[in-house]
């Protein structure tokens, strides 16, 4: 069992206190009960076991898990986690996943690229992110002014969090509801924050936390500085995207410290998708899962059963969990990417068709095997064998760093080229892929090679977007557009719409252009 911050199961003394910016949700709250940090927070543990509140906001549904006690009502606890909600609008929505089932939800309409205002899935995402930005309110609020030196560093964290929330809203809505810990609890409708005010905000808030926090590694689990340069290295890096800026540089600057601290490439690209991944020297910052004591039908349990169908005991034992809900498979398009020697080919053909001819037959798209319940030593780990893996999912790591050093100076960064191609060979040698040469190094190689890389890691729709193939762009794939041999979308996509229940509950926010 991992051990890192305060496991959910002990953690009791948590509230949920619905500030104005509530008022935007089209949900119930569980425990509207408001309570001051005089009979809640006494000494650091209980700061902590608030601090683990905040983090598992990320992962799972509620308090308890997988379900029973969710941290509000109006959504199905199987599909309302953030991470399982985040992953499908970034990767179901691109050449690396397709889905069936579940329409009336609209989870097949990513995919297709045909979404609405109404669609569910957008719905819940808008109301999580808002959930995990008002519970880190909260926190900060309480918390502040402790008198203990070390939960200092848990407000930095909170604030971290926060950022890391705001940076979502900001890459897939545009604009955001925005209130703080200044904003005390009350009716009011929360103001709206452009998207250039949003990244004024990540930004000045990530550097100011980046002196507080731990440094790299200081703790399995929990935000460090690494975490920062890195949200800073994604918003410098989609800057152009996000405020028409160029800020490669900036990008580079947090790359470099990034790079060389104490983080580093596991020598095995698998150990970062295995049940002891909590063991990998690469691993920046994970959403934990623990199949005994952090259980969710979202994160890792998504990606493993939902890629799981057809009744394939050989694959189940592969996987190392049982459940099979025949959901997810991956399209020809990423299939196609790798060469025969690249190890990070992780799909299981048999029984599936390479083409899909219909979205809603899983036996056509191969399934993807790349996260499994399985440690390093190929043991199946202890825990919930039949749902519930102890693989945790990690947001971010290395290898994403060493692929964003490339590109950025491929964009025009002041790095180095020869350290750029460097860091790509590192990650290929790894794979057991072919090396490359600086004239063979450039901006479509990178694209391709972050699928090869990071597929199914929560980054494909972020990636396409910034280099101008999400949409309109050149580049299609099958059902793209919801045609079999993919067609371009419309360029206002590359955007989500507001869902259509938070214009309705706060009149100072505004439809994306296109909806």
């Amino acid at each position: 069992m991992k051990q890192y911050i305060s496991k959910i199961s002990i953690i009791t003394l948590i509230i949920i206190v619905f500030s104005g910016c509530f008022k935007d949700l089209d949900v119930a709250p569980i425990d509207p009960n408001v309570v001051s940090s005089d009979n809640v927070y006494k000494t650091v543990d209980d700061y902590l076991s608030g601090l683990a509140k905040l983090y598992t906001s990320i992962g799972l549904s509620g308090l308890v898990g997988p379900n029973g006690d969710p941290d509000f009502q109006g959504f199905d606890e199987g599909f309302s986690t953030y991470t399982r909600s985040f992953w499908n609008v970034q990767e179901v929505s691109t050449d690396e996943a397709v889905s069936r089932g579940d329409a009336a939800a609209g989870l097949p309409d990513f995919h297709a690229q045909s979404w609405t205002p109404t669609n569910s899935y957008l719905s819940i995402l808008h109301s999580r992110i808002m959930y995990l930005v008002a519970v880190c309110n909260e926190y900060i609020r309480l918390a502040s002014n402790s008198g203990f030196p070390e939960v200092d560093v848990f407000v930095a964290e909170a604030r971290f969090i926060r950022a890391l929330g705001y940076w979502h809203a900001m890459d897939l809505f545009g604009t955001s509801p925005f209130v703080t810990e200044a904003d005390l609890p009350g009716a009011f409708f929360p103001p709206r924050a452009t998207r250039e005010e949003l990244f004024t905000y990540i930004e000045s808030e990530l550097k100011a936390i980046e002196p507080i926090l731990g440094e790299p590694r200081f703790l399995y689990g929990r935000a460090d500085k690494a975490a920062a340069w890195m949200v800073l290295a994604k918003i410098y890096l989609n800057a152009e995207v996000y405020i028409g800026e160029d800020r490669y540089d900036d990008a580079i600057t947090e790359l470099v410290k990034l790079i060389g601290s104490s983080y580093e490439l596991s020598t095995e690209q698998r150990a970062n998708f295995l049940a002891d991944n909590n063991t990998s020297p690469e691993i920046i910052f994970p959403i934990i899962q623990d199949g005994l004591t952090t259980q969710t039908w979202g994160g890792t349990t998504y990606l493993m059963a939902g890629a799981m169908g057809g009744g394939s005991i050989t694959a189940q034992e592969t996987i190392g969990i049982t459940a099979q809900w025949g959901i997810l498979r991956v399209t020809s398009a990423l299939v196609n990417l790798f060469e025969p020697t690249d190890v990070r080919a992780t799909f299981w053909s048999e029984g599936q068709t390479l083409e899909i001819t219909d979205v809603e037959l899983f036996s056509n798209g191969y399934m993807s095997t790349k996260f499994k319940n399985r440690k390093l030593d190929g043991s199946v780990s202890n825990s919930n064998l039949a749902t519930h893996p102890d693989t945790d999912f990690p947001m971010f790591r290395l290898g994403d760093a060493y692929l964003m050093y490339a590109e950025a100076v491929l964009r025009g960064g002041n790095g180095s080229m020869t350290t750029a191609l460097g860091y790509v060979n590192d990650l290929r040698t790894r794979a057991g892929a072919s090396t490359l040469t600086t004239e063979q190094l450039d901006l479509d190689f990178i694209l391709d090679e972050r699928a090869r890389e990071l597929f199914w890691e929560g980054h494909r729709r972020t990636d396409l977007i910034r280099f101008g193939q999400f949409t309109n762009g050149t580049k299609v794939w099958p059902w793209k557009g919801g045609v079999a041999e993919g067609r371009a979308t419309e360029s206002y996509r590359d955007l989500y719409p507001v869902p259509a229940t938070q214009l309705t509950a706060n009149p100072n926010l505004i439809q994306n252009d296109g909806y």
